[in-house]
């Protein structure tokens, strides 16, 4: 059975779900967009052994339903599959919000709809790496090999550098996994219910808005510039993306020849269609030429925290042997809808 939960104060749901968020309680959440939940539009994702709850929407916390304990969840909901859209529960008791980087490293892809496929909100996290992992007993090409590499001067091979230590120590959950070639990254898709973009589904979704009703900064049908808009303001770049990103880096203290390090997922401002780090943090491998496979050369898309607002552009092009594993080679996945 799980846990009944409750926010000590609903403010405190803003904040990173912990021990210091969260306490046993005998009655329901009281929160904002109580009429979405009493019609029944709530969304559930497990993170861990815990499971949370998001507005179909907009993501913003939902009113509980007294009653019952929440009882084990269908499959089709469950950690593998990550957020996915449940039906009502009579009776059942609402629980607490994740923060949502935390949401994105505990569970699967968090799928975002774009035309006719959905691709998901964040970069493939190291905590949604690890479950792929453990599921299908994966040992990946860096793991190999001892290390993945860097450009120092030229290619430099980094003892230790993998996706689960990608600056050589234990990365956080929240992390984007790099280190990981093409393969492994069609690999994880497939596992995870979607497949790599096409080339034309990454652009479409990095810079053309397409949601009914954007927010402010953002127009229906307009192409950006840049995955974040008309500036490149916000990503995780070099020098030309606003002063932010020194201080969200993350380098586990590795003394870089060049750059900061990337940032935890979604700690970046949501750009275009309101997916995160489309530009900057890590490149991302798309299925561009389509179908090939191994060591041929793949398009990586998006730049990354070593490069700066250039290498955002829809414009520029890049390419990499599939086998390569770079600590700032990062990808997402997509999905066909119906």
């Amino acid at each position: 059975m799980l846990p009944l939960l409750r926010a000590r104060e609903e403010k405190d749901l803003i904040g990173p779900v912990g021990a210091s968020h969260l306490e046993n309680a005998d009655h329901p959440i009281r929160a904002e967009r109580a009429d979405r939940a009493e019609r029944g539009q709530l969304d559930f994702v497990q993170v861990n052994d815990l499971i949370f709850h998001r507005c179909a929407e907009d993501r913003q916390l939902c009113k509980g339903v007294a009653g019952q304990p929440l009882p084990a969840l269908a499959p089709e909901i469950g950690a593998n599959q990550g957020m996915q859209p449940a039906r009502r529960l009579a009776g059942a008791w609402l629980l607490a919000a994740a923060a949502p980087w935390a949401m994105a490293a505990g569970g699967g892809p968090d799928w975002v709809p774009v035309g006719g496929f959905a691709i998901a909100r964040t970069e493939t996290t190291v905590g949604q790496f690890k479950r792929f992992v453990e599921a299908t007993q994966t040992v990946t090409r860096a793991e190999r090999n001892g290390g993945g590499e860097v450009y120092e001067a030229g290619w430099t091979q980094k003892t230790g550098w993998t996706w689960r230590t990608p600056f050589g120590k234990p990365a956080t959950d929240g992390e984007p996994a790099v280190h990981v070639t093409y393969d492994e990254a069609q690999a994880f898709c497939r596992w995870a219910g979607g497949r790599l973009p096409t080339d034309a589904e990454w652009v479409s979704a990095a810079y053309t808005e397409q949601r009914a009703s954007p927010p402010a900064g953002f127009v229906r049908g307009k192409r950006y510039r840049y995955p974040t808009g008309e500036l490149p303001d916000g990503a995780q770049c070099l020098n030309d993306c606003g002063p932010a990103a020194k201080g969200r880096a993350v380098h586990a203290g590795a003394r870089l020849w060049r750059g900061d390090g990337h940032a935890l997922v979604t700690t970046t401002p949501a750009g275009v269609n309101g997916v995160h780090d489309m530009g900057g943090n890590a490149w991302e491998w798309v299925d561009e030429p389509a179908g090939l496979g191994g060591n041929a050369l793949r398009r990586t898309r998006g730049g990354s925290w070593w490069y700066g607002q250039e290498q955002m552009q829809a414009d520029h092009l890049q390419s990499k042997p599939g086998h390569t594993t770079v600590v700032y080679i990062g990808f997402r996945c997509v999905r066909s809808l119906p």
